[in-house]
């Protein structure tokens, strides 16, 4: 995730048009407010079904304010649809690896995060680093903003890190919703394990209060409401909440939904450029409906699963893809 700043008059100029023409790019508000829409969409859809389904949006934060800026209007509707946001990068990792976020960009990121926060939203902190000292550094100062945070010593999110020893306020609490939660395990890539009873024997194994984590393992075969529900189980006897990952922002050509024709000349009209640093992460219009269908809304979508499968919430990630389109 990077900040993307514009002008505040072309922003004024342009941000009360609702004329959204296929292919154009237009400088304005309408692809944060899509996206809004798109996030508020989803949160209705789970929670009709389950009141108590978390639904965490990772990055974008700037969708918090009607305009994207930090003096700019609550969205209320949309801080209402949300439980919690996930911010990567907050204090490590923003432009390198295990190398401090500068404090323009953390203090950029923290403004917008605190706004949230302070509207009763729950904020998961991930931060890139490997030094043991920074890992506990990153750990004290999320804590210290009154955050919850998880210190990946791995960009690829696919290693239970065996430091600290002892997980930043591990507890034996049963917990059942997000707010109760103290700390968290980004576990959403699997590709070290073996078989699927390996990926659950060593959460398990763990304290964590939640884990965030794939509804998919390697071989692409979903995690059932049965092994969702082992994975809620914490070593010492307490409980944890599951959430599932979920791209909404990038269409991936490893999921269940796609097509090979997509791959030629039969792609559908929301596929856009493939992410030049993810292989197989294609960019998505993700206003349009057929994708939107895909990801929610009815028996067959991606949603539905994770949600019959047991996940106490979802996590949404690339949310600011309204960045790549406003420029």
């Amino acid at each position: 995730m990077k900040k993307y700043l514009f002008l505040s008059v072309i922003i004024f100029l342009f941000g009360c048009s609702n004329d959204f023409n296929n292919d154009s790019v237009v400088v304005d508000l309408t692809h944060r407010n899509e996206m809004r829409n798109f996030v508020i969409g989803i949160s209705s859809y789970a929670k009709a079904i389950n009141p108590n389904f978390a639904i965490i949006p990772q990055n974008g934060i700037e969708l918090v304010t009607e305009n994207g800026e930090i003096d700019g209007q609550l969205s209320t509707t949309y801080l209402n649809a949300i439980d919690g946001n996930g911010q990567e990068d907050l204090f490590y990792g923003y432009d390198t690896d295990d190398v401090a976020t500068s404090n323009e960009d953390s203090n950029y990121l923290n403004n917008f995060l605190q706004l949230s926060n302070n509207s009763g939203n729950k904020i998961l902190s991930t931060d890139y680093c490997s030094t043991q000292s920074k890992m506990t550094s990153s750990y004290i100062k999320n804590n210290n903003l009154g955050y919850i945070s998880f210190a990946a010593n791995q960009r690829n999110l696919n290693v239970i890190p065996n430091f600290p020893s002892s997980i930043y306020h591990e507890n034996t609490n049963v917990i059942t919703n997000l707010n109760q939660a103290q700390n968290f395990l980004h576990l959403i890539n699997a590709e070290n394990f073996t078989t699927k009873s390996q990926f659950i024997n060593a959460v398990i194994a763990t304290n964590y209060d939640a884990l965030i984590m794939d509804l998919y393992f390697k071989d692409g075969t979903a995690f059932t409401a049965s092994e969702v529900l082992q994975l809620k189980n914490k070593a010492n006897g307490g409980k944890r909440i599951v959430i599932s990952y979920m791209s909404i922002g990038e269409a991936e050509s490893y999921r269940y939904y796609w097509q090979s024709s997509w791959n030629g000349s039969n792609k559908p009209n929301f596929l856009d450029a493939e992410n030049p640093s993810w292989a197989g992460n294609f960019k998505v219009k993700y206003w349009i409906p057929e994708w939107q269908n895909i990801i929610y809304g009815n028996d067959t979508s991606y949603l539905k699963k994770i949600l019959n499968a047991g996940f106490d919430g979802v996590y949404l990630d690339i949310i600011d893809a309204f960045e790549y389109y406003e420029n």
